[in-house]
């Protein structure tokens, strides 16, 4: 497999990143993580837009985003053409400098990686008759909305989630629920779709705000605002919404059973996403 480094394709067993990089020694890196079907990179510009904003909020230097473009439209096409589901994913750091938490000067580079491999959606037994999730304390930092790679207390919640026999976790911060470890969350209560409001808290997930822009097209109104482990209980649906896990069931939370399967709202919501998709995808190619 090639990956691109900096400034040019190599083979993944070439490629090496200093042990001065900042993403390693302080995870002071921003990520991004696109879905191809068929090739085709679904809602690039979205994806683009947020790994800005996740710069901005890193304070680091924009880069070249008509260079990652076509490093992704070549990625695309000679790794994930053949692949009907594939991610792309992007990394960036600060660069690499001798271990100071001061920021280094103007002449040190970011260090820019993109990767292609395959990833296949959940399998559909897992889709027809849901995961289950625990909840737990959300002990991350203030500001989850920058797509950083400091994802520790990510990487610990699903550990204790894979612990207790469970899939996920779902943070819960002042008994308000928020997400999972690497979706966002919806509920369903009397046909009305509810997700929590993005905050500090809340990485707007590209498929969050496709989701919620679908969803009135097929007649289930929506709203944005918090909600509790109680409403999450008695709610008619529970389902997480992300790049790769696409529209999931949650059918069981701490060991309480929901509901027996995938909901109908859930059904629907998912096949508006993959006519979305096959219309993206139909425009793509044919380009």
């Amino acid at each position: 497999m090639r990956v691109f480094l900096n400034d040019r394709f190599v083979e993944e067993t070439e490629a090496a990143i200093s042990f001065d990089d900042r993403g390693f020694l302080f995870g002071d890196a921003v990520y991004e993580v696109i879905h191809l079907y068929q090739g085709v990179p679904y809602r690039l510009g979205p994806h683009l837009e947020r790994l800005e904003r996740s710069l901005a909020g890193a304070m680091m230097e924009p880069v070249d985003m008509s260079l990652i473009t076509r490093v992704i439209e070549d990625l695309a096409g000679r790794e994930g053409r053949g692949d009907p589901d594939a991610i792309i994913y992007i990394e960036i750091t600060r660069g690499a400098a001798p271990r100071n938490h001061m920021f280094p000067g103007p002449d040190v580079r970011p260090t820019i990686l993109l990767w292609c491999r395959s990833a296949p959606p959940p399998a559909e037994d897992r889709v027809e008759k849901g995961i289950s999730v625990i909840t737990v304390s959300d002990d991350r930092w203030a500001k989850c909305w920058i797509k950083t790679v400091n994802l520790l207390p990510n990487v610990m919640a699903r550990e204790r989630a894979r612990r207790a026999g469970a899939d996920d976790a779902l943070f819960v911060r002042d008994g308000m629920v928020l997400e999972s470890t690497a979706s966002n969350l919806f509920i369903v209560t009397d046909g009305v779709l509810m997700t929590a409001p993005v905050t500090n808290y809340i990485l707007p997930g590209i498929t969050r705000a496709t989701v919620l822009e679908l969803a009135p097209r097929v007649g289930v109104p929506t709203k944005e605002e918090p909600f509790t482990v109680e409403q999450l209980m008695a709610a008619d649906e529970v389902f997480l919404s992300g790049t790769t896990s696409e529209v999931l069931p949650v059918t069981t939370v701490d060991g309480r059973k929901l509901r027996a399967g995938r909901g109908p709202v859930a059904k629907k919501l998912k096949e508006a996403l993959h006519e979305d998709v096959r219309r993206e995808v139909a425009a793509g190619l044919r380009d």
